[in-house]
Protein backbone atom coordinates (compact mmCIF):
# COMPACT_ATOMS: atom_id res chain seq x y z
CA UNK A 1 0.00 0.00 0.00
CA UNK A 2 2.56 2.54 -1.17
CA UNK A 3 4.83 2.17 1.87
CA UNK A 4 2.18 3.10 4.43
CA UNK A 5 2.69 1.36 7.75
CA UNK A 6 1.57 1.93 11.32
CA UNK A 7 4.98 3.49 11.99
CA UNK A 8 4.71 6.07 9.20
CA UNK A 9 1.53 7.82 10.42
CA UNK A 10 0.51 9.54 13.64
CA UNK A 11 -3.00 8.17 13.54
CA UNK A 12 -4.02 4.57 14.15
CA UNK A 13 -3.80 2.14 11.23
CA UNK A 14 -5.36 -1.29 11.81
CA UNK A 15 -5.83 -4.30 9.58
CA UNK A 16 -8.80 -6.68 9.18
CA UNK A 17 -11.16 -4.64 11.33
CA UNK A 18 -14.69 -6.04 11.64
CA UNK A 19 -17.06 -3.29 10.56
CA UNK A 20 -20.04 -4.48 12.62
CA UNK A 21 -18.72 -2.43 15.54
CA UNK A 22 -18.41 0.67 13.33
CA UNK A 23 -21.87 0.75 11.73
CA UNK A 24 -25.21 1.69 13.26
CA UNK A 25 -26.79 -1.54 11.94
CA UNK A 26 -24.14 -3.51 13.85
CA UNK A 27 -23.45 -5.74 10.84
CA UNK A 28 -20.60 -6.00 8.36
CA UNK A 29 -17.50 -8.00 7.58
CA UNK A 30 -13.85 -6.91 7.94
CA UNK A 31 -12.23 -3.91 6.35
CA UNK A 32 -8.82 -4.65 4.88
CA UNK A 33 -7.52 -1.56 6.64
CA UNK A 34 -9.09 1.05 8.90
CA UNK A 35 -7.30 4.33 9.55
CA UNK A 36 -8.23 6.90 12.17
CA UNK A 37 -6.11 10.01 11.59
CA UNK A 38 -4.65 11.97 14.48
CA UNK A 39 -5.89 15.24 12.98
CA UNK A 40 -6.51 16.99 9.68
CA UNK A 41 -2.81 17.43 8.80
CA UNK A 42 -2.15 13.77 9.51
CA UNK A 43 -5.05 12.78 7.25
CA UNK A 44 -3.69 14.86 4.38
CA UNK A 45 -0.20 13.40 4.87
CA UNK A 46 -1.66 9.87 4.88
CA UNK A 47 -3.48 10.51 1.59
CA UNK A 48 -0.22 11.62 -0.02
CA UNK A 49 1.25 8.14 0.50
CA UNK A 50 -1.68 6.20 -0.93
CA UNK A 51 -1.68 4.72 -4.43
CA UNK A 52 -3.99 6.75 -6.63
CA UNK A 53 -6.17 3.70 -7.26
CA UNK A 54 -6.52 2.74 -3.59
CA UNK A 55 -10.21 2.03 -2.81
CA UNK A 56 -11.36 4.37 -0.03
CA UNK A 57 -14.46 4.48 2.12
CA UNK A 58 -14.94 7.49 4.37
CA UNK A 59 -16.71 6.59 7.59
CA UNK A 60 -18.56 8.89 9.95
CA UNK A 61 -20.98 7.41 12.48
CA UNK A 62 -21.72 4.41 10.28
CA UNK A 63 -25.34 5.32 9.64
CA UNK A 64 -26.92 5.05 6.18
CA UNK A 65 -24.33 2.36 5.46
CA UNK A 66 -24.58 -1.39 4.87
CA UNK A 67 -21.25 -3.22 4.81
CA UNK A 68 -21.68 -6.68 3.32
CA UNK A 69 -20.53 -9.75 5.24
CA UNK A 70 -17.53 -10.40 3.00
CA UNK A 71 -16.01 -7.08 4.03
CA UNK A 72 -14.28 -4.24 2.22
CA UNK A 73 -11.10 -4.18 0.14
CA UNK A 74 -8.94 -1.09 0.51
CA UNK A 75 -8.93 1.47 3.30
CA UNK A 76 -11.67 2.85 5.50
CA UNK A 77 -10.93 6.34 6.86
CA UNK A 78 -12.76 7.05 10.11
CA UNK A 79 -13.22 10.78 10.69
CA UNK A 80 -15.84 10.96 13.46
CA UNK A 81 -14.28 12.46 16.57
CA UNK A 82 -11.27 13.64 14.54
CA UNK A 83 -12.52 16.30 12.11
CA UNK A 84 -14.69 17.69 14.89
CA UNK A 85 -14.31 21.48 15.00
CA UNK A 86 -17.12 24.01 14.72
CA UNK A 87 -16.57 27.78 14.57
CA UNK A 88 -18.81 30.77 14.14
CA UNK A 89 -17.04 32.83 11.50
CA UNK A 90 -19.44 35.78 11.07
CA UNK A 91 -22.83 36.85 12.41
CA UNK A 92 -24.56 34.33 10.16
CA UNK A 93 -21.78 31.96 9.03
CA UNK A 94 -20.62 28.74 10.67
CA UNK A 95 -17.62 26.65 9.62
CA UNK A 96 -17.84 22.96 10.52
CA UNK A 97 -15.61 19.95 9.86
CA UNK A 98 -16.91 16.78 8.26
CA UNK A 99 -16.64 14.54 11.32
CA UNK A 100 -19.03 16.60 13.44
CA UNK A 101 -22.34 14.81 14.16
CA UNK A 102 -25.27 16.62 12.56
CA UNK A 103 -27.08 16.76 15.90
CA UNK A 104 -24.09 18.47 17.52
CA UNK A 105 -24.03 21.08 14.74
CA UNK A 106 -27.76 21.75 15.16
CA UNK A 107 -27.37 22.31 18.90
CA UNK A 108 -24.30 24.55 18.41
CA UNK A 109 -26.18 26.79 15.99
CA UNK A 110 -29.19 26.99 18.31
CA UNK A 111 -27.03 27.99 21.28
CA UNK A 112 -25.43 30.68 19.12
CA UNK A 113 -28.84 32.14 18.31
CA UNK A 114 -28.72 30.98 14.70
CA UNK A 115 -31.73 29.38 13.05
CA UNK A 116 -32.08 27.17 9.99
CA UNK A 117 -30.09 24.13 11.10
CA UNK A 118 -32.61 22.70 13.56
CA UNK A 119 -33.63 19.90 11.16
CA UNK A 120 -30.09 18.49 11.37
CA UNK A 121 -30.84 17.28 14.89
CA UNK A 122 -32.93 14.53 13.28
CA UNK A 123 -30.11 13.19 11.07
CA UNK A 124 -28.10 10.37 12.72
CA UNK A 125 -24.87 10.93 10.77
CA UNK A 126 -22.00 13.36 10.40
CA UNK A 127 -21.69 16.55 8.37
CA UNK A 128 -19.51 14.73 5.81
CA UNK A 129 -22.21 12.16 5.16
CA UNK A 130 -24.89 14.85 5.04
CA UNK A 131 -22.87 16.72 2.41
CA UNK A 132 -22.25 13.58 0.36
CA UNK A 133 -25.96 12.70 0.05
CA UNK A 134 -27.69 16.03 0.65
CA UNK A 135 -29.26 14.58 3.78
CA UNK A 136 -32.51 16.05 4.99
CA UNK A 137 -35.20 15.81 7.62
CA UNK A 138 -38.35 17.67 8.61
CA UNK A 139 -38.39 19.61 5.33
CA UNK A 140 -34.79 20.87 5.41
CA UNK A 141 -31.79 19.71 3.37
CA UNK A 142 -28.07 20.12 3.93
CA UNK A 143 -27.08 21.92 0.74
CA UNK A 144 -29.67 24.65 1.28
CA UNK A 145 -27.25 25.94 3.94
CA UNK A 146 -23.91 25.48 2.13
CA UNK A 147 -21.96 28.47 0.83
CA UNK A 148 -18.63 26.64 0.34
CA UNK A 149 -16.92 23.35 1.07
CA UNK A 150 -13.35 22.24 1.66
CA UNK A 151 -12.34 19.00 -0.06
CA UNK A 152 -9.31 16.73 -0.30
CA UNK A 153 -8.23 14.35 -3.06
CA UNK A 154 -6.37 11.06 -3.11
CA UNK A 155 -2.97 12.76 -3.38
CA UNK A 156 -3.64 15.01 -0.39
CA UNK A 157 -4.34 18.09 -2.51
CA UNK A 158 -7.09 20.15 -0.90
CA UNK A 159 -9.06 23.17 -1.99
CA UNK A 160 -12.21 25.20 -1.48
CA UNK A 161 -15.18 24.67 -3.79
CA UNK A 162 -18.48 26.48 -4.28
CA UNK A 163 -21.96 24.94 -4.48
CA UNK A 164 -22.24 25.68 -8.20
CA UNK A 165 -19.44 23.17 -8.79
CA UNK A 166 -21.80 20.37 -7.71
CA UNK A 167 -25.00 18.88 -9.06
CA UNK A 168 -27.26 18.67 -6.03
CA UNK A 169 -30.66 17.01 -5.94
CA UNK A 170 -32.79 14.93 -3.60
CA UNK A 171 -30.37 12.64 -1.72
CA UNK A 172 -27.77 12.96 -4.47
CA UNK A 173 -24.65 15.08 -4.87
CA UNK A 174 -22.30 14.83 -7.85
CA UNK A 175 -18.99 16.66 -8.05
CA UNK A 176 -15.35 16.06 -8.96
CA UNK A 177 -14.37 12.39 -8.65
CA UNK A 178 -12.03 11.07 -5.96
CA UNK A 179 -12.57 14.06 -3.68
CA UNK A 180 -13.98 13.98 -0.18
CA UNK A 181 -15.39 16.62 2.12
CA UNK A 182 -13.23 18.03 4.91
CA UNK A 183 -15.45 20.90 6.03
CA UNK A 184 -18.28 23.18 5.04
CA UNK A 185 -19.21 26.82 5.43
CA UNK A 186 -22.90 27.30 6.19
CA UNK A 187 -25.09 30.39 6.12
CA UNK A 188 -27.88 30.62 8.69
CA UNK A 189 -30.22 33.34 9.89
CA UNK A 190 -30.06 35.36 13.07
CA UNK A 191 -32.75 34.26 15.45
CA UNK A 192 -33.67 33.47 19.00
CA UNK A 193 -31.61 30.85 20.83
CA UNK A 194 -34.47 29.69 23.03
CA UNK A 195 -36.81 29.35 20.06
CA UNK A 196 -34.22 27.34 18.11
CA UNK A 197 -33.54 25.03 21.05
CA UNK A 198 -37.24 24.51 21.61
CA UNK A 199 -37.63 23.62 17.95
CA UNK A 200 -34.85 21.03 18.25
CA UNK A 201 -36.50 19.47 21.30
CA UNK A 202 -39.82 19.35 19.44
CA UNK A 203 -38.25 17.70 16.39
CA UNK A 204 -36.43 15.15 18.53
CA UNK A 205 -39.64 14.27 20.38
CA UNK A 206 -41.30 13.81 17.01
CA UNK A 207 -38.44 11.62 15.78
CA UNK A 208 -38.29 9.52 18.95
CA UNK A 209 -42.04 9.09 18.86
CA UNK A 210 -42.17 7.49 15.41
CA UNK A 211 -38.72 6.04 14.70
CA UNK A 212 -36.90 3.03 16.24
CA UNK A 213 -34.15 5.16 17.78
CA UNK A 214 -33.29 2.56 20.44
CA UNK A 215 -32.66 -0.32 18.05
CA UNK A 216 -29.72 -0.83 15.67
CA UNK A 217 -30.75 0.66 12.33
CA UNK A 218 -29.30 2.91 9.65
CA UNK A 219 -31.94 5.60 9.24
CA UNK A 220 -34.38 5.66 6.35
CA UNK A 221 -33.81 2.74 3.98
CA UNK A 222 -35.52 4.09 0.84
CA UNK A 223 -35.81 7.52 -0.71
CA UNK A 224 -39.29 8.96 -0.73
CA UNK A 225 -40.78 8.74 -4.24
CA UNK A 226 -42.22 11.86 -5.82
CA UNK A 227 -45.29 13.09 -3.95
CA UNK A 228 -45.41 10.08 -1.61
CA UNK A 229 -43.65 8.46 1.35
CA UNK A 230 -41.71 5.22 1.19
CA UNK A 231 -42.89 4.29 4.68
CA UNK A 232 -46.53 4.75 3.72
CA UNK A 233 -46.13 2.54 0.67
CA UNK A 234 -44.35 -0.20 2.60
CA UNK A 235 -46.98 -0.15 5.34
CA UNK A 236 -49.82 -0.15 2.78
CA UNK A 237 -48.36 -3.34 1.33
CA UNK A 238 -48.67 -4.97 4.75
CA UNK A 239 -44.94 -5.31 5.35
CA UNK A 240 -44.56 -3.75 8.80
CA UNK A 241 -42.97 -6.29 11.13
CA UNK A 242 -41.88 -8.63 8.33
CA UNK A 243 -38.44 -10.14 8.78
CA UNK A 244 -35.68 -12.13 7.15
CA UNK A 245 -33.31 -13.72 9.62
CA UNK A 246 -32.48 -11.14 12.26
CA UNK A 247 -33.52 -8.15 10.11
CA UNK A 248 -37.02 -6.77 10.60
CA UNK A 249 -39.11 -3.94 9.19
CA UNK A 250 -39.77 -1.70 12.15
CA UNK A 251 -43.27 -1.68 13.60
CA UNK A 252 -42.74 1.99 14.48
CA UNK A 253 -41.79 3.19 10.99
CA UNK A 254 -41.97 1.00 7.90
CA UNK A 255 -39.04 2.76 6.17
CA UNK A 256 -36.66 1.54 8.88
CA UNK A 257 -35.10 -1.92 9.10
CA UNK A 258 -33.81 -2.93 12.52
CA UNK A 259 -31.32 -5.52 13.65
CA UNK A 260 -33.16 -7.60 16.26
CA UNK A 261 -29.87 -8.87 17.63
CA UNK A 262 -28.47 -11.50 15.29
CA UNK A 263 -28.91 -10.06 11.79
CA UNK A 264 -26.29 -10.47 9.10
CA UNK A 265 -25.70 -7.92 6.38
CA UNK A 266 -27.15 -10.47 3.97
CA UNK A 267 -30.38 -10.56 6.01
CA UNK A 268 -30.66 -6.79 5.75
CA UNK A 269 -29.89 -6.67 2.04
CA UNK A 270 -32.31 -9.49 1.21
CA UNK A 271 -35.05 -7.73 3.17
CA UNK A 272 -34.36 -4.48 1.29
CA UNK A 273 -34.62 -6.31 -2.04
CA UNK A 274 -37.80 -8.13 -1.00
CA UNK A 275 -39.47 -4.89 0.14
CA UNK A 276 -38.59 -3.16 -3.14
CA UNK A 277 -39.90 -6.10 -5.20
CA UNK A 278 -43.12 -6.31 -3.17
CA UNK A 279 -43.87 -2.58 -3.39
CA UNK A 280 -43.16 -2.61 -7.13
CA UNK A 281 -45.50 -5.56 -7.64
CA UNK A 282 -48.33 -4.35 -5.40
CA UNK A 283 -48.15 -0.57 -5.73
CA UNK A 284 -46.37 -0.14 -9.06
CA UNK A 285 -43.73 2.11 -7.48
CA UNK A 286 -39.97 1.52 -7.77
CA UNK A 287 -38.37 2.34 -4.43
CA UNK A 288 -34.74 3.47 -4.60
CA UNK A 289 -32.51 2.61 -1.62
CA UNK A 290 -31.13 5.56 0.27
CA UNK A 291 -28.70 3.30 2.11
CA UNK A 292 -25.18 3.05 0.69
CA UNK A 293 -24.24 -0.64 0.23
CA UNK A 294 -20.55 -1.51 0.05
CA UNK A 295 -18.27 -4.53 0.15
CA UNK A 296 -18.56 -8.13 -0.98
CA UNK A 297 -20.98 -10.90 0.01
CA UNK A 298 -19.66 -13.60 2.34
Amino acid sequence: MGGISAASVRGRLRHHVVMASHTSWRVGGPAQRLYRPADRDDLIAFLRFLPRDEPLLWLGLGSNLLVRDGGISGTVIAIAGVLNRIERRTDTTVWVEAGVPCAKLAKFCAREGLQGAEFLAGIPGTVGGALAMNAGAFGGTMWELVTAVEVVGIGGAHCRRLPQEYQVSYREVHGPEREWFLAAELRLTLGNSQVAQQQIRRLLRQRNGCQPTRQPCAGSVFRNPWNDKAGRLIEACGLKGASIGGARISERHANFIVNTGNASAADVEHLIQWVAETVARQAGVSLVPEVHMVGEPA
